[in-house]
């Protein structure tokens, strides 16, 4: 493999704090050596970085790829494509297919698909139940074998504390890594959006965001009596947040996501039923909003994700109480994320931290890091580029953005993957 030398780049390595230029190495695959002054020698290959922003590759931690099932809505080739477009370089996707990636063999399908057709990194959840049901436990063991390396059954929460308890029990004795959604799923079922006087003006069916935190209370005793390793996909409401820091005070092994759609829109985008912005949890409030912004700043959250969900434009052009949850992000994650960037509320190495070195930390992977000798997963972009979002140009099948018609900064310039570069505009 040829070396790859990006040069005159301004270099953000969440890891260290770094913001700074300078110049990065790529050799076999991996980071060679980075470095800010002095002569980076020669290379057999030259990428003038512009003064632009270099840092790791995006790993986005709960990915809808819909294949088995609902090819139609996204597969793994445009995926790939739209996480290359976004600087997404390794998509962790979830277990939500049809049918759900439950069983060994589901399993290896998925991720033979993954590496024949997509052009960044792919790495499986799979279900932490039969069917996602939440009756029966699946083969943990033999799907941790066959490459799994979390398990969750998503937005489908488990209500019998017992088979979860069993569940994790299990996952603690081999070490796995379990991804709840909280939520008490008697309080949310049926809502449209976060109860209050918006939602009562609205006639829409609302959900208190205490069932977030009642949801998320009942996992917390169960990581206490099982020590199970758990992360909190989303995180969404203020009212969650002190028995989330309490947690990691006491010294479980948790940690807590949120997505880029609950840290950068709320509850009054809805506005005439646009049911793009219909998402699961749905959009909270302002106040909801920059808490969650203050908590990623301190680091109690942990990982920001763009909970991407293709829904077809069939699923969406209905009424809002019947329309289907979920948004499209690869391609908006990083533009949006940026906006908490220039507003001054977050620093890009920070923001790094949530986006990339994070998610490889739960999850265990050398990656999210300008280190020598972590993989040359790397995203170039320029973060004060204008544009204005067209949803019909987005790589992805489906085209159920929120943020369509919006005044965004922030392009991506160069994705790499292992070294090889994968997009470039």
């Amino acid at each position: 493999m040829t070396t790859t030398l990006i040069t005159n780049a301004r270099l953000i390595d969440p890891e260290t704090g770094r913001d700074a230029p300078g110049w990065l190495r790529i050799k076999d695959g991996l980071i060679a050596e980075t470095g800010t002054s002095g002569d980076p020698g020669p290379a057999e290959r030259l990428v003038d970085a512009g003064g632009h922003c270099l840092a790791p590759g995006i790993i986005d931690l709960g990915v809808k790829v819909c294949e088995p099932g609902e090819r139609h809505k996204e597969s793994y080739a445009s995926a790939g494509r739209a996480a290359a477009a976004g600087g997404v370089t390794t998509m962790v996707v979830r277990p939500d297919t049809q049918p759900a990636i439950d069983t060994p063999e589901v399993l290896e399908f998925a991720l033979r698909r993954a590496a024949a057709d997509s052009a960044v990194n792919v790495l499986a959840i799979a279900a932490l139940t039969k069917g996602r049901e939440g009756r029966e436990m699946t083969e943990i063991g033999f799907l941790r074998d066959a490459g799994a390396v979390a398990f969750s059954d998503g937005d489908a929460v488990c209500t019998n504390a017992k088979v979860l308890a069993r569940a994790m029990t299990y996952a603690s004795s081999l070490g796995a890594l379990i991804i709840a959604h909280p939520q008490d799923p008697s309080l949310s079922a049926g809502a449209a959006v976060t109860s209050g006087k918006f939602a009562t003006l609205k006639g829409l069916p609302g959900v208190s965001p205490m069932a977030e935190r009642m949801g998320l209370d009942r996992d917390i005793a169960l990581i206490e009596m099982t020590g199970a390793r758990y992360h909190a996909d989303q995180i969404t409401t203020a009212r969650a947040l002190p028995a989330l820091a309490r947690a990691k005070a006491n010294g479980l092994d948790i940690t807590a996501g949120t997505s880029i759609h609950h840290l950068t829109l709320n509850s009054l985008d809805v506005g005439d039923y646009r049911t793009f912005f219909k998402v699961k949890p749905p959009l909270r409030d302002e106040d909801d909003r920059m808490a969650l912004i203050e908590a990623l700043s301190s680091g109690l959250i942990d990982t920001i994700s763009s909970m991407h969900t293709p829904q077809d434009e069939e699923s969406k052009r209905l009424p809002y109480e019947e329309a289907a949850s979920g948004a499209v992000g690869l391609e908006t994650l990083l533009p949006a994320a940026l906006r908490l960037f220039h507003s001054g509320q977050i620093t890009l190495p920070r923001l790094f931290g949530a986006l990339s070195f994070g998610p490889a930390k739960r999850l265990g992977l050398p990656a999210g890091r300008l280190a020598k000798g972590a993989p040359a997963d790397l995203v170039l972009f320029d973060p004060g580029a204008p544009f204005v979002l067209d949803r019909f140009k987005l790589k992805s099948k489906s085209k159920n953005t929120p943020f369509d018609g919006a005044r965004m900064q922030g392009r991506v310039l160069g994705t790499w993957v292992g070294g090889t570069r994968v997009h470039a505009p």
